[in-house]
């Protein structure tokens, strides 16, 4: 049985992460863990405030962090609530420690994370993606499923290949885990910049076979121009609610502090799931 994260801040429970993992978890007959994220310095109110305007900060956070508390485990029960409702099964994992490097550890065990793009895991405001999901798409060691605010169930799949190892691995990764899912039109789209031959797809015999072996029903879509506007532009247009997959995130923290990512871009854009996987 694969074992799939949903990850929630624990002040938290976001509904469209707990829908769309859901329905990732019934797809591919996974137990799903909640991982709760409630980092010893992190509070839900804000402790400089406190400490400099209280006449006794001691006791004041005491009240403040058992509410925090408080609001910490109705998050828990209400993702265990809705497991049972939706017959899912489930297990919690709260970690307390340090967000980022207890969710990086996690992933090493785990098959899929599913993510809200606004979890930041901080009091402060972040645009999506937020820093906080880009450093785990970065490193996570396990596929990771991206989802907007509104949960749209899809009703299409879209693999985006560019002839690179990282779009073949996103392709087969998510064929593993979603072998089950074959009422759903799949197409994969692929972007002539001009550097195709003849305006073949790189690979076309071998892509063939394996798209053929996972996805026999299956189409194929060439755009033409900047790759970025082109997708962007073509899954905006589309009218559909695809599930799109996609590889190649992973580079050097210097490099994305000055070149967005497609991810990126798909994640600005769009308001539709991303599953992304890379070496």
């Amino acid at each position: 049985m694969k074992n799939f994260l949903a990850v929630f801040d624990g002040y938290n429970l976001c509904k469209s992460t707990f829908e769309y993992a859901a329905l990732l978890a019934k797809k591919s007959d996974s137990r799903l863990t909640g991982v709760f994220l409630d980092a010893f310095f992190y509070h839900n109110y804000n402790l400089a405030k406190v400490l400099r305007r209280s006449s006794n900060p001691e006791a004041e956070m005491k009240e403040l962090n058992e509410k925090d508390q408080l609001k910490r485990d109705e998050s828990v029960y209400q993702f265990q609530q809705l497991c049972e409702g939706a017959q899912i099964e489930c297990v919690i994992h709260r970690d307390n420690s340090f967000a980022l490097d207890d969710l990086h550890y996690e992933s090493m065990f785990a098959d899929l994370i599913i993510i809200n793009e606004r979890e930041k895991f901080t009091r402060h405001d972040d645009q999506a993606p937020t820093g906080f999901v880009r450093e785990i798409l970065a490193d996570a060691q396990c596929p990771v499923v991206v989802v907007p605010d509104d949960f749209k169930a899809p009703d299409k799949i879209v693999l985006l290949y560019d002839g690179t190892p990282s779009s073949i691995y996103a392709i087969k990764m998510f064929s593993y885990h979603f072998s089950g899912w074959q009422e759903l039109p799949v197409e994969i789209v692929t972007v002539n910049e001009g550097k195709m031959e003849n305006g073949n797809l790189p690979g076309t015999i071998l892509l063939t076979d394996l798209i053929n072996r996972y996805f026999p029903n299956s189409n194929y879509n060439i755009l033409h121009g900047n790759a970025e506007e082109k997708i962007l532009t073509y899954l905006i247009e589309s009218g559909k609610n695809e599930l799109i997959v996609l590889g190649a995130y992973r580079r050097s923290k210097f490099s994305r502090w000055f070149k967005h990512s497609l991810a990126d871009v798909l994640m600005n854009g769009l308001d539709k799931p991303l599953f992304i996987a890379h070496h």
